[in-house]
């Protein structure tokens, strides 16, 4: 669908031991008792103070941004977008390059080894990781690397679709403000395709977002759903997802050729150039995932969708700026 908090710093603070005194004399002072110097080569522990006036001086600026980037729901989704399918995209990259240096190493051992073998050896060649083999060393932290980024795009994959569940009371207040509009004899009134267009766009979020909610709360048991029926609508969800997308492209095209196009600011023409841009990345992908078996090549999924999670990324940390 259009699909850890950092944990706290740990602090503390570095007390050196006074030494304790061997004897009280009566009318002196304790004699400490020496102190040894340190071992040549240790390094001295440094003061949390010393290590936090090391940072770089813009560290509060980018960590505040940070925080005003996830400071609403819109934000959150936005940050776990751009996440999820970069992270995809980055995965399928290394997993690419280090399947290729896998294969190209297998060929340059066999070029090499097979002329010393006895005419007729035959060659067996075990998978990377099996026992007794091991694949080269970068390609090997590059497969690691792949896995972890995988395991990272399924994770906020899911955090947006657990985000997604409240998102039915914004689509209520969505169709609310609608029909009081369209019921408001103060309001100026607009064409009745526009209206027509409105309430499908309300009803089809509606439904998407309906059988969304209920393939995966019945997938956690709390709804009572069949695999099969949890499928059916993921599938539906998604062909309804692409009728919005459609529209969505539909109304794009023809404000472009509207008369108000043409009075139209540079920041508004780089909004719709944005938003096209952003609906065209998702349509192939809808349909992809309205399908059993997909149309779209695994490796594309990841670049598609990372589109609208930089361009919307973007948008969300160019808002962040601090004001002049």
């Amino acid at each position: 669908m259009a699909d850890a908090n950092p944990s706290p710093a740990e602090t503390g603070e570095i007390t050196a031991l006074a030494p304790t005194p061997i004897a009280d004399l009566p009318s002196g002072e304790p004699i400490p008792s020496p102190v040894s110097a340190p071992p040549a080569g240790k390094p001295k522990p440094l003061p949390i103070s010393a290590l936090l006036s090391a940072l770089p001086s813009n560290t509060d600026a980018l960590v505040s941004r940070l925080e005003k980037c996830l400071s609403t729901p819109s934000g959150i989704d936005t940050v776990m977008l751009f996440l999820c399918y970069t992270s995809k995209l980055s995965a399928t990259v290394l997993t690419a390059l280090s399947t290729s240096a896998l294969q190209r190493s297998a060929r340059e051992w066999i070029a090499l080894r097979l002329p010393l073998l006895p005419q007729g050896t035959t060659v067996l060649l075990s998978t990377p990781g099996a026992a007794g083999s091991s694949p080269p060393p970068l390609p090997a932290l590059a497969l690691l690397a792949a896995k972890r980024l995988n395991a990272l795009s399924a994770l906020m994959s899911e955090a947006r679709v657990i985000l997604r569940l409240w998102a039915l009371l914004g689509i209520y207040s969505w169709a609310r403000s609608l029909i009081r509009k369209s019921l408001s004899s103060s309001e100026e009134k607009t064409s009745k395709l526009a209206t027509t267009l409105e309430y499908t766009r309300v009803a089809l979020c509606l439904a998407l977002q309906t059988l969304e909610n209920g393939a995966y709360l019945s997938f956690k048991g709390v709804m009572g759903w069949t695999p099969a029926q949890q499928a059916k609508a993921y599938k539906w969800s998604s062909r309804f997802w692409a009728a919005f997308v459609g529209i969505e492209i539909g109304k794009l095209l023809a404000a472009r050729y509207s008369p108000a196009a043409k009075v139209q600011s540079a920041e508004e023409k780089e909004t719709w150039k944005k938003n096209l841009t952003k609906s065209l990345a998702w349509a192939p992908l809808t349909i992809h995932w309205s399908t059993d078996k997909g149309v779209v090549p695994d490796a594309m999924v990841g670049l598609l969708a990372s589109i609208p999670g930089v361009i919307q990324f973007r948008d969300l940390w160019a808002s962040t700026a601090p004001k002049a």
